[in-house]
């Protein structure tokens, strides 16, 4: 066992996120096979897909960019706390 723990909230948090990134890239190629279909003359993956973007694919790319803007905001103010304590401190 580690000296370290994670919370549990942390824990389900990071696996709804991965999920989150999963949800993401399988749109991505989803989209692109979507595309290709069209071309081809086959429209319904596209109709499924524009059916999908606003409840599915609008909210998992909202909460991928906001969780990595969140991200990095944190580290870049944990950098700086540390750096300020550090400097302090000596």
């Amino acid at each position: 066992m580690s000296a370290f723990s994670e919370p549990t909230w942390k824990r389900w948090l990071d696996r709804l996120l991965m999920l989150n990134v999963l949800v993401v890239i399988l749109g991505a190629g989803f989209f692109g096979v979507a595309v290709a279909a069209q071309t081809q003359g086959r429209s319904a993956l596209m109709d499924l897909f524009q059916a999908l973007w606003q409840p599915l694919f609008t909210p998992a790319i909202s909460l991928l960019i906001m969780a990595a803007l969140l991200s990095g905001i944190l580290s870049w103010w944990q950098r700086r706390v540390l750096k300020t304590d550090r400097d302090s401190g000596s």
